[in-house]
């Protein structure tokens, strides 16, 4: 899945929620991609990208029942995917200042694929978050795609979001 730098601008549109769960700072990023195909990764103001941050491990197991590592899709209808809501839990990530950080779906569809190589080598979290430090892939029903961004902020309305908040902390 992992794009190569530029490939991302090209064929996906970015979509973002500030303050997921009402969680300050802690914002997600949609990449949706023409063919309704949407990547979930972390925000550029997320505080795992902000500086100092040492990612311990993620995990994807969500409840004592629930592992996103078990999702198994297969044929074309994507049969066995878990169906996921705007703020269905994907994984965990657990930091060494003692943060832990749940990452959400931010949109309703089924889990196609979580990225495992973030398992073995968080610090791509860090180092490429919109190409091989994605979290997750979600299809959106086909009813829904042209209706799941609603309620996400463009890139300027998101920048605009940053800007009030850094000269409300400065």
């Amino acid at each position: 899945m992992a794009a190569a730098p530029g490939l991302a601008e090209r064929y996906f549109t970015r979509w973002y929620r500030p303050d997921v769960k009402g969680r300050a700072g802690e914002d997600h990023c949609v990449l949706q991609h023409s063919n309704r195909i949407c990547v979930i990764a972390l925000a550029d103001a997320h505080p795992l990208l902000q500086k100092g941050k040492v990612i311990e491990r993620i995990s994807y197991q969500i409840s004592a029942n629930c592992s996103r590592l078990q999702n198994k899709v297969s044929g074309k209808s994507k049969r066995g995917a878990q169906f996921l809501t705007e703020l269905a839990p994907l994984c965990r990530i657990f930091c060494s200042d003692g943060e832990e950080y749940t990452i959400y779906s931010c949109i309703r569809g089924r889990l196609i694929e979580v990225n495992e190589s973030i398992l073995s080598n968080p610090s791509l979290l860090q180092q490429k978050p919109f190409t091989d430090g994605y979290i997750a892939v979600v299809l959106p029903k086909f009813e829904e795609s042209k209706s799941i961004t609603r309620g996400l902020l463009t890139r300027e309305e998101y920048e605009e979001v940053l800007s009030k908040r850094f000269n409300s902390t400065s």
